[in-house]
Formats: structure tokens, C-alpha cells, sequence
């Protein structure tokens, strides 16, 4: 009988480990496309509903709250997922429980003081970024930080055990709301002749009530959800009763978080300045508060959100990773460690070098599929310079994983704060020559630092490190294959048809293009695609087909 449930335990163990994490890639995937998908869908009517100085406000307001949102909730999560997973691999399942109760406590006294903090010194804030009226936006979307903190434990949470369907369920929600009640409260607004910066406070109640929603799913799966069926291999190997201490955990949790919470809220933070220094400095040249405004929302509604789509693809791999390879580092494997380190710094270039290399090439067609053509003419040189800077946002989610799941966690917020002084500082030098131009330039300069950094920490203290022909070269040479084959196929075809139609069969092509540029190349390995969701159904496929080894 004993034998028998030892057996069954075993059976389970596949699904608790491998197809867990690429189930869970899988999701994520998916639901963060939708979610872009949705966040992409809400700024294209909004741009038509309040235009570039409506979305100004909001862009600022939105910015304010990503750095405290980023302060609240960057380093927590990851140090949750990782405190669980090493506790079950441990089987120190007692233990889980508790980190899961002192998680969920302390993000809510953070959420508390987060939203007090953001409420009452909206007006400071407004002032600061030199956009007073956007501190309606920022009183209206506090409210959102309570909710996101508590919903971010229960994420960590579900992390540590690799189930990932909750977050993903909740992300979509979040985003669905945003843009369903955001939408109709902005046309309420409208329609009631309130001025563009009060219609942008309405349109942020999508925000909070997306939040709200999302908070509650995440408790009721919570209470659903069975810990036994994920720990059946944990249980296999024996279960240690230690359980320790409340201020032990507490500070084993603050000592993982706070390098990891510093280090994503100093991006978070260069944004925010980023917002203060563009428009002054703009207004500097002599343009109004009202045209800083417009061109600061133009950018940050049509090049940003743009520039930020590819990384979509590579945020689930960076997420899913970390509990993977914390317990791959308890039990001492290695070897496990660096095959899924390499690939994914690889697969991370492989979808982020042609996609920033296509942005630029096709940035205004592209632009133009979803917004005004005023609106187009001025973002569109802005996104060709942005659209490099991609990479190393896919490959800034991965090393930044890698690092954390070592125990390095903070090396990542050395490269962080180097990137972001390059960024204000030529922020400084290259907006007062180039105007806007010079923020997507910046940018470039800030990622490349960090990149650098996070590679040599990777080499140094990791000891892994893949080769640079065919992390960077390979993927270079496709990619730029790719992006001028795109080019010169929507150059051809708009002369023919639809302009929108031309840039669909343009991008199309590219992607045909670069795949196959890339196997001539011998730039993917068989790791690399197992490591992708379905990964060894396509790996059979291109092995049998000779496309690969």
C-alpha cells in the first residue's frame, strides 16, 4: 500500500515540475499578448477621445504610480516565490503557510501606506513633473496601490508553486477593465464638457476598478486552491516539520526583496524624472506647458507602448524561471541551471533583436494601422530610435532573473542605477540639442549599460555565460536581413494596395525571412526550443524535418 502511494506520488512528479513551468509560460504568453493587446486598445480610442494633452495627464499621472506601484511590489513577489519554492524543495511545507501569512500581512500595510502616499501628495508630484492638473489622475488611481500590493502576495505565492493561471486570469481582468470602464467614464466626461484633465481623472477609474476585481479573483483562487496536489513529490522525499520563526522569515523576505524592489523602482524612478526633465526642458526651448505636455503623451501613448510590446513574449519565460531554477540550485543541479540560463538569455535575443529592428524600419506604417496621422507624423521618428532599445529590455528581464534566482540579487540594482545616471544625464545633454529626440536616444544609452553589466555579473559570479556569436551575432545578422526585407517589401506593395494591408504582408515576410536566415545560421539550438511552450512537440518536428539538431 505504502508502495503503491509512493509510486503515485512519483507519477505526479512530472507535472509539478517540467509541465508546470511550460504550462505556465504558456499562459502567460498568451494572456500577456491579450493583455498588451487590450492596454493597445484602450490608448487608440483614448488618443481619438482626449487627444495627445489628455493623454499627457495621464501618462504623467500613470508614471507616478508605476514607481510606487514598482516600490510596492517589484522584490516582494520574487522573494515570496523564492523563499516557497526553496521551503518545498526543503520540504518545509509547514513553512510555505507561514510565509504566505506574513506576505499577505505585510503587503497590506505597504498597500495602505502606499495609497496615503500617493493620495496626499498628488499635488506635490503635479507641480514637480510641471503638469499641475494631473493631480486629479494621481488622487484617482491611489486607491489601485492597496489592491495591486494584495493581489501581488497572492501572486508570489502562486509563483513559488509554478501555477501561473491565476495571475493570468487577474492580469486579463485588470486590463479589461481598464479599458471597458476607463473608456466609458472618459466619455461620460466628454459628453459633460469637464476640461481634458479632469476627463483623464475619469478615465483612470478603469485602473482602480480593474485592480479591485483582479485582488478578488486572486483571494477567491486562493481558497480554492490545493497546496497537497503540488507537493506530492516533496512529500515523496520526506517532510521536514522545521518551521522558523516570524522575524527569521521577515527578514530573510526583506534581505531578497529589497535589492530587487530597489533595483526595478530606480527604472521606475528614472521614468518618473524622465517625465519632469522632457517637459521642462522642452518648455525650456520655449514651447508652452500645453505643447510639453502634448509631446510628452504623444510619445508615451504611440512610440512607448509600441516599444514595450516584444518584451511581452519574454516576460513569462523571465517570471517562470525564477522558482525553476531557485530549486534547481537547492538540490545542486548545475547543469540544469545553466542549460535554462543559456537558452533563455538566447531566446530572449532571438524575439527581441528583429522585432526592435523592425519597429524602426516600419515604425510609421505600423504607427499608422492604429492612430491619426497628426498624432503619427511625431511619434514615428521617435520609435525608429526607440525601437533597438527592445533587446535589451528581453534580455534586462532575463539576466535580471538569473541573477536573483543565484542569490545575487544585488547586482541588478548596481547595473540599474548605472543605467539609470546615463539616462538622466544625456537626458540633460541630448534634449537640449535634439529636442524629443534625444529621450528614445537616452534610453538606447541607459539599456546597453545595464545589459553590459548584468552580463559581466552573470560570468562573474554565475559562471555562465553563452557565446557572444550566439547570443548577440547570429540573431543580428537575421535580424537585419529581416528588417530591411520588410522595408523594401512595404515600400514595393504600397504602391500597389492598401497601405495597412501592405505593412501586414511586410511584416509577414520578415518574420519568414528571419526564421529562416536564422536556422541557416544555426542560431536556435534544441534547447532553446524545448525550453518554449510546446517546445519538444515543435523540437520533434524541425529534428525530423533536419530544420535543426
Amino acid at each position: 500500500m505504502k508502495d503503491r502511494k509512493v509510486q503515485t506520488v512519483k507519477d505526479m512528479k512530472a507535472k509539478n515540475t517540467s509541465k508546470l513551468f511550460f504550462s505556465g509560460v504558456l499562459v502567460l504568453t498568451v494572456t500577456n499578448l491579450i493583455v498588451k493587446a487590450i492596454g493597445l486598445m484602450f490608448k487608440i480610442p483614448m488618443n481619438h477621445i482626449v487627444g495627445d494633452e489628455g493623454m499627457g495627464y495621464y501618462n504623467s499621472a500613470y508614471t507616478f504610480y508605476t514607481y510606487l506601484y514598482m516600490v510596492s511590489t517589484a522584490g516582494l513577489p520574487t522573494a515570496i516565490s523564492i523563499m516557497i519554492s526553496n521551503s518545498r524543495a526543503k520540504g518545509q511545507l509547514k513553512q510555505t503557510k507561514r510565509i504566505y501569512r506574513l506576505s499577505v500581512a505585510l503587503f497590506f500595510v505597504i498597500g495602505v501606506v502606499s495609497m496615503l502616499i500617493m493620495f496626499f501628495s498628488s499635488g506635490i508630484v503635479s507641480k514637480a513633473i510641471g503638469a499641475e492638473n494631473t493631480k486629479y489622475s494621481v488622487m484617482s488611481i491611489a486607491p489601485t496601490l492597496l489592491f495591486i500590493c494584495i493581489s501581488s502576495a497572492l501572486r508570489g505565492y502562486f509563483q513559488g508553486y509554478q501555477q501561473m493561471v491565476p495571475t493570468a486570469v487577474s492580469q486579463f481582468l485588470e486590463a479589461a477593465c481598464k479599458l471597458g470602464v476607463g473608456i466609458v467614464f472618459a466619455k461620460y466626461a466628454i459628453d459633460q464638457g469637464y476640461e481634458i484633465y479632469i476627463v483623464a481623472a475619469y478615465a483612470t477609474v478603469g485602473l482602480t476598478s480593474g485592480a479591485f476585481l483582479g485582488m478578488l479573483f486572486m483571494m477567491f483562487s486562493k481558497l480554492l486552491f490545493k497546496e497537497q496536489q503540488y507537493d506530492a513529490e516533496y512529500i515523496a522525499q520526506g517532510e521536514d516539520s522545521t518551521v522558523l520563526s516570524r522575524g527569521t522569515l521577515l527578514k530573510k523576505l526583506v534581505l531578497i526583496a529589497l535589492p530587487i524592489t530597489v533595483s526595478a523602482s530606480v527604472m521606475s524612478l528614472t521614468n518618473l524624472i524622465d517625465a519632469a526633465i522632457v517637459q521642462r526642458l522642452l518648455q525650456s526651448t520655449g514651447l508652452s506647458q500645453v505643447a510639453a505636455t502634448e509631446l510628452y503623451g504623444n510619445y508615451t501613448s504611440l512610440a512607448v507602448p509600441m516599444f514595450n510590446l516584444p518584451p511581452v513574449l519574454i516576460y513569462p519565460i523571465s517570471y517562470s524561471i525564477v522558482p525553476l531554477l531557485s530549486a534547481a540550485k537547492q538540490r545542486g543541479d548545475t547543469q540544469r541551471c545553466k542549460i535554462v540560463s543559456e537558452s533563455s538569455m538566447r531566446i530572449a535575443m532571438i524575439v527581441g533583436i528583429p522585432c526592435g529592428l523592425g519597429l524602426s524600419a516600419l515604425s510609421e506604417p505600423i504607427l499608422s494601422l492604429f492612430y491619426k496621422q497628426s498624432s503619427v507624423q511625431l511619434a514615428h521618428p521617435l520609435l525608429s530610435l526607440l525601437g533597438p532599445s527592445t533587446a535589451f529590455i528581453c534580455i534586462l528581464s532575463v539576466t535580471n532573473a538569473i541573477l536573483q534566482s543565484a542569490g545575487y540579487e544585488r547586482k541588478p540594482l548596481i547595473s540599474m542605477l548605472c543605467g539609470a545616471a546615463v539616462k538622466i544625464a544625456t537626458n540633460f545633454v541630448l534634449i537640449r540639442y535634439i529636442g524629443m529626440k534625444g529621450t528614445p536616444v537616452s534610453t538606447f544609452l541607459c539599456y546597453l549599460t545595464v545589459t553590459i553589466l548584468n552580463l559581466y555579473f552573470i560570468r562573474k559570479h554565475v559562471g555562465i555565460m553563452p557565446k557572444l556569436s550566439g547570443l548577440f551575432g547570429k540573431p543580428l545578422a537575421a535580424g537585419a536581413v529581416c528588417a530591411v526585407s520588410a522595408y523594401f517589401v512595404n515600400l514595393l506593395l504600397s504602391g500597389y494596395i492598401s497601405s495597412k494591408i501592405s505593412v501586414i504582408i511586410a511584416i509577414a515576410v520578415a518574420a519568414v525571412v528571419y526564421l529562416a536566415f536564422l536556422l541557416l545560421l544555426r542560431g536556435i539550438t534544441g534547447d532553446d526550443i524545448k525550453l518554449l511552450p510546446k517546445g519538444q512537440k515543435i523540437y520533434g518536428v524541425m529534428h525530423r524535418l533536419k530544420l535543426i539538431k
